[in-house]
């Protein structure tokens, strides 16, 4: 069904996940059987395959989705910091563009969780809450409309959210909307350090299949993972329902779909809480797109960033990318056609460390700052070399190379991009120094001394 006395710009939805791995998906390899929605749209629109956040902790994730800026320029380098005023957000942009713009949920770059005005980001309608942890339970969910009164929503958290959001869809269904729906799960229930799922999920995964980096590490995945699945399920039963709402109304085929999600989860497998490390299990997420400029586009191999989505979003409603903007549109990657992309990734990572990386298909480098306070500072002018992994030789980043004389070259070579992108992404010179001797790596690792063996050749050191 077309559109029918509209205009012809497409409606844009973020679905908009916390917490949550790339490998839960069934495009994946996930056994489970736990995103049949997900996977139809990955099979059907548009799968990045390989998706990774630009920063491992909500809300400075957030505001990099926001604006499409990195963190330590939106000032939002770390949870419990606002985001100013005068940066402007994918709310800013669809509004100027004739859209009505829409945000449901979990919001985290306010001061208060009744957000105000001034800080919700510029969107015409709001219900939502700053940290959705602290004031909503799995059944009992609390949000804030704009002029900050309460509305009690009925359900379990996310079916609450999305009968919101499917309401907002029909309420809006004659003019054109971007509507962002920002879900609390799979992230853990703060107060209680769980993974609580529906009721009738609590039972059905107690037998889960465990990715292989958590069933080397272990950390606390068998006590949690059968609820983070859960919530995951829910998740996924929630995106359908939400297309299916978009069929039936008749704006399916005018509607832009993004999936994505903040953030992974290690399980505290890599520090001692969720995320804010440099490994896949914090950094790669799901995301796949359906839409005008996006179906049938196949999967997307090519590295791609959580602030490439924001010009990717604005190019497809033709809508004039701002030059603040530090990634760049997928679309000519979902056209097939010929463009230059970026050989890696870049993440800035903070709370836990003071930390950049960069990823590559092949390697993974990370450094950090040790001394600096990484809630206090949001960059350094020096860092110490933490990490190297192989991904190809060790997928799960069980053995850290960064020691090996074999791999001095790759070090060299990676260090160089990692200095690039920092400066591409508006951070000032810094110098960047061999691990310190004797030094005791804060993050569980199982070293593989047989990586070692071998010199790397120049060709795989630049792949």
């Amino acid at each position: 069904m077309s559109k029918q006395g509209r205009s012809e710009k497409p409606n844009v939805v973020v679905f908009f996940t916390d917490q949550q791995r790339w490998d839960t998906t069934g495009v994946h390899g996930n056994p489970m059987g736990l995103t049949p929605n997900f996977d139809w749209m990955a099979s059907n629109g548009t799968h990045i395959f390989n998706s990774f956040t630009c920063q491992p902790v909500c809300a400075p994730a957030r505001s990099c989705l926001q604006t499409g800026s990195y963190a330590t320029e939106t000032s939002v380098f770390c949870n419990g910091m606002v985001l100013p005023s005068d940066k402007k957000t994918l709310a800013h942009y669809f509004k100027s563009a004739g859209y009505r713009t829409g945000y449901i949920g979990k919001w985290h770059l306010g001061e208060s969780n009744v957000v105000p005005r001034s800080q919700q980001g510029g969107y015409d309608y709001w219900l939502g809450s700053n940290l959705l942890e602290f004031t909503s339970t799995p059944y009992d969910t609390e949000l804030y409309d704009n002029s900050g009164s309460a509305v009690k929503l009925p359900g379990y958290r996310v079916d609450a959210l999305a009968d919101a959001a499917i309401r907002y869809i029909s309420d809006n269904r004659d003019s054109s909307f971007f509507l962002f729906l920002s879900f609390l799960e799979p992230h853990h229930q703060n107060r209680y350090d769980s993974f609580p799922a529906p009721d009738v999920y609590r039972q059905i995964y107690n037998d889960p299949w465990i990715p292989p980096d958590l069933k080397a590490l272990h950390g606390e995945s068998c006590k949690n993972l059968s609820g983070y699945y859960g919530m995951v399920k829910r998740l996924d039963e929630a995106l359908g329902r939400m297309i299916e709402a978009l069929k039936s109304l008749g704006l399916l085929d005018d509607t832009i779909v993004l999936f994505t999600s903040d953030h992974g989860c290690h399980f505290k497998t890599r520090n001692s809480e969720y995320k804010r490390s440099c490994h896949e299990s914090s950094i790669r997420v799901p995301t796949a797109v359906i839409g005008p400029g996006f179906n049938g586009g196949g999967r997307i191999a090519e590295l791609v960033s959580l602030v490439d989505l924001p010009p990717s979003l604005l190019n497809a409603a033709g809508i004039p990318v701002p030059d603040t903007m530090r990634g760049q549109s997928i679309l000519p990657l979902v056209k097939k056609q010929n463009c230059e992309w970026p050989e890696e990734v870049f993440v800035q990572i903070s709370e836990a460390q003071l930390g950049r990386s960069v990823r590559t298909h092949r390697w993974k480098y990370s450094v950090s700052a040790p001394g600096k306070d990484p809630f206090a500072v949001s960059h350094s002018d020096e860092y110490y070399e933490e990490f190297l992994y192989d991904l190809v030789e060790d997928p799960h980043e069980l053995s850290n190379l960064i020691d090996y004389d074999s791999h001095q070259l790759v070090r060299k070579i990676m260090r160089e991009r990692l200095q690039k992108k920092m400066k591409q992404a508006g951070e000032a010179e810094a110098s960047i120094l061999e691990k310190r001797k004797g030094e005791i790596l804060k993050h569980k690792e199982m070293p593989d001394p047989s990586q070692a063996q071998r010199v790397v050749t120049d060709e795989e050191a630049i792949s």
